[in-house]
């Protein structure tokens, strides 16, 4: 379906030196990033209808492990909260091996948020995404962005931005989903891995091949 995105198909514990969302292979570039650089601002962007931007107080994971944590803090700074990554990795169980799944940051974005159902989680078990999941994701990410809400995503594999920029997680990673345009056929990420990459933008269609295998948490 597209042929500029690379993934694994075979992401097995065995294959893997993390698979919970830990960042695997070289991060000592990203860790030091992330110590030298300050938290950022982006500022809300309302764009026409089919285009919307929420307002990220980003922060930079402190450790190739907490990107779990880190997703979800920089998620919930859209609704104007400010939460210690440390105490959301102590809830959702974050060790070095990263964070299990989804479904473990799904409930901590509903204790925060202050609603039981503002979240639920939603998993592409497939290897590759089809049209209807592709279909799926694209509506989660415009309800759940008109909600003024962050979608937060466990994604592994390696994927090319708008811009050519190639982003590579094999052993797992998780990503805020903060903004889209053109109907959300194009979504904006807050990637907490590295400050020099803290922002860009991904197809949809690629953006669900890199959840294969794994989910999300949305509206």
């Amino acid at each position: 379906m597209r042929t500029d995105l690379i993934r694994k198909t075979a992401l097995t514990a065995a294959g893997l030196a993390f698979t919970g969302g830990a960042i695997a292979g070289p991060v000592t570039a990203a860790y030091a990033a992330s110590e030298a650089k300050p938290a950022t601002q982006t500022q809300t962007d309302r764009k026409p209808t089919g285009e919307r931007q929420l307002g990220v107080r980003y922060e930079a994971q402190p450790n190739f492990y907490y990107c779990g944590p880190a997703a979800t803090r920089n998620a919930l700074s859209v609704q104007g909260k400010d939460i210690s990554v440390d105490a959301m990795a102590k809830e959702m169980g974050t060790t070095e091996a990263g964070t299990n799944s989804i479904n473990d940051i799904t409930p901590v974005l509903n204790k925060e948020t202050g609603k039981s159902d503002a979240y639920h989680s939603v998993e592409i078990s497939s290897p590759a995404a089809d049209d209807k999941q592709t279909d799926t994701l694209r509506a989660d990410i415009v309800k759940t962005v008109d909600d003024g809400r962050a979608v937060v995503a466990n994604i592994a594999g390696t994927s090319v931005d708008t811009d050519g920029g190639v982003h590579s997680f094999e052993g797992g990673h998780y990503i805020s989903v903060v903004g889209y345009r053109d109907g959300g056929n194009v979504v904006k990420i807050a990637d907490s891995a590295d400050p020099n990459t803290a922002s860009y933008e991904v197809t949809v269609e690629h953006l669900a091949d890199w959840i294969a295998t794994r989910g999300y948490a949305t509206s």
